[in-house]
């Protein structure tokens, strides 16, 4: 098991928005969603064309679960469990543990 890695300060990421980090050289996108206090990873590239857009996509709820649109084809996905909530044949994403000690926001990407 792969040990945390610090990729920022709570200050670094915009409430209800999401950045980009780069782990392992893997790009993924972290979302700060405010209505909950609660923070989500998962991989910034879009299974739908494989761009790595996620991290600027549209954040919303459904019935109270945060998701993730694509900025490009609106392909939304459950940032708890990454799993594919729109029409189409869509691979999940993939979700990365993510915890905040002290205003250090810390993942672990194997």
């Amino acid at each position: 098991m792969s040990a945390w890695t610090k990729v920022g300060n709570t200050n670094d990421f915009a409430s209800n928005m999401g950045g980009c980090v780069k782990v392992n050289n893997k790009q993924i996108a972290v979302f700060n969603f405010k209505k909950n206090d609660s923070w989500f990873a998962v991989q910034n590239e879009c299974p739908h064309k494989q761009q790595m857009v996620l991290s600027r996509g549209i954040m919303g709820d459904l019935e109270g679960a945060p998701k993730v649109a694509c900025p490009l084809h609106k392909h939304a996905f459950c940032l708890k469990t990454g799993k594919h909530l729109s029409d189409g044949d869509i691979s999940d994403l993939t979700i990365y543990p993510i915890k905040v000690e002290n205003d250090e926001v810390f993942l672990r990407v194997d």
